[in-house]
């Protein structure tokens, strides 16, 4: 029960071959393949902002924390 045979498959391609043609599929196949390639490229830029935004935050954070220790008095200095 169910499956899809090689045989349907070859006609089933036959069919598509005839109503849309060679021509009219290459271009469908191109453009399929260019809206994968910049959805790479999009998720790859989005994870480069990620990580910038990131290591900025760090930054800031140990800029802080030495703007914090420079600021703590040391007691023995008071007297």
């Amino acid at each position: 029960m169910g499956g899809i045979s090689v045989w349907q498959l070859l006609i089933l391609l036959v069919i598509v071959l005839v109503i849309f043609g060679t021509k009219r599929l290459r271009n469908a196949g191109s453009d399929i393949g260019g809206a994968i390639k910049g959805f790479r490229e999009g998720m790859a830029d989005k994870e480069d902002e990620k990580k910038s935004s990131e290591q900025l935050a760090a930054d800031k954070l140990d800029s802080a924390d030495s703007v914090q220790e420079r600021a703590v008095v040391d007691p023995k200095d008071e007297k």
